[in-house]
């Protein structure tokens, strides 16, 4: 690959990336900000951050994610990385946080559970943002937990692991909040063979022929590893708030609600033990 200067590096991804994306893969290889890639079209890359870039922009053409590509993800301010074993996190998720932060009202060390931690992004950012709680963070896949780890520990959080099917491994009760972004789409929705879910864990995404087992399963379980007044939140799909509103009511929660995202969207549900 011969070497570029960041204006021949730009043109060579015109109409294969998007414009944006291209200067990230810049700023990422040359440690500069986007400002100066703009300023100085004709600073040299070596061989090796060009030999990079071809690779990056040609992955990027065929469709995988920018976070794949290069490793991390922000979520909640914070840069968690990531790889093909998780999902990429996503801004609406960081709702089931604020969701939590609201209702920790005179708990002084909350226990919080995390099911299907995946990067870790909840569970670390819980940890993060309620220095005092004890958090457990559970996934299925060791290749996950890796991960979550990993993020625990490059970024300061005490959090607990455990594997687990859901609650099948979980060895204690008396969580004051348990917090899950589980699948929730249909296995046959079209959408998981479009854009950047292409590339992410198919059991991170897809849940049965109406993307509710896993819902329903943990609404099922939850109330006996909650405390009296402990709370059960849910991320789910744009179309499933009723459904999983439903679901909570019939296992007997109380102040059932859902609240919306930031597109507007009602994108977490919750309910309280009685």
């Amino acid at each position: 690959m011969p070497e570029l200067s960041i204006g021949s590096a730009l043109a060579a991804a015109r109409g294969r990336i998007p414009a944006s994306e291209a200067r990230m893969f810049l700023c990422r290889l040359l440690g500069i900000g986007a400002a100066q890639v703009a300023a100085y079209p004709e600073r040299g890359l070596s061989t090796e951050q060009s030999s990079h870039y071809a690779a990056w922009v040609e992955r990027r053409g065929a469709g995988e994610p920018m976070a794949y590509i290069l490793g991390e993800r922000e979520f909640y301010g914070r840069r968690f990385k990531v790889s093909p074993a998780v999902l990429i996190p996503r801004p609406e998720t960081e709702l089931i946080v604020d969701l939590v932060r609201e209702r920790i009202g005179s708990r002084g060390a909350p226990r919080i559970l995390d099911l299907g931690t995946g990067s870790g992004a909840l569970a670390v950012t819980l940890a993060l943002e309620i220095p005092e709680a004890r958090v457990t963070a559970v996934d299925l896949s060791p290749a996950a937990l890796a991960v979550a780890h990993g993020n625990a520990a490059s970024l300061g959080a005490e959090v607990r692991f455990i594997e687990s099917d859901w609650f099948a491994a979980v060895d204690a009760t008396g969580f004051d909040f348990i917090v899950s972004n589980p699948p929730y789409i249909a296995d046959e929705d079209p959408h998981l063979n479009i854009g950047d879910v292409r590339f992410e864990p198919r059991t991170a995404l897809a849940s049965g022929p109406a993307g509710l087992d896993d819902l329903r399963r943990i609404v099922r379980e939850a109330p006996a590893f909650l405390a009296p007044g402990g709370w059960l939140l849910m991320e789910h799909g744009y179309d499933q708030a009723a459904m999983v509103r439903d679901l909570l009511v019939s296992s007997g929660f109380q102040e059932v609600a859902s609240a919306l995202d930031l597109a507007g969207i009602e994108r977490t549900s919750y309910g309280c033990r009685p």
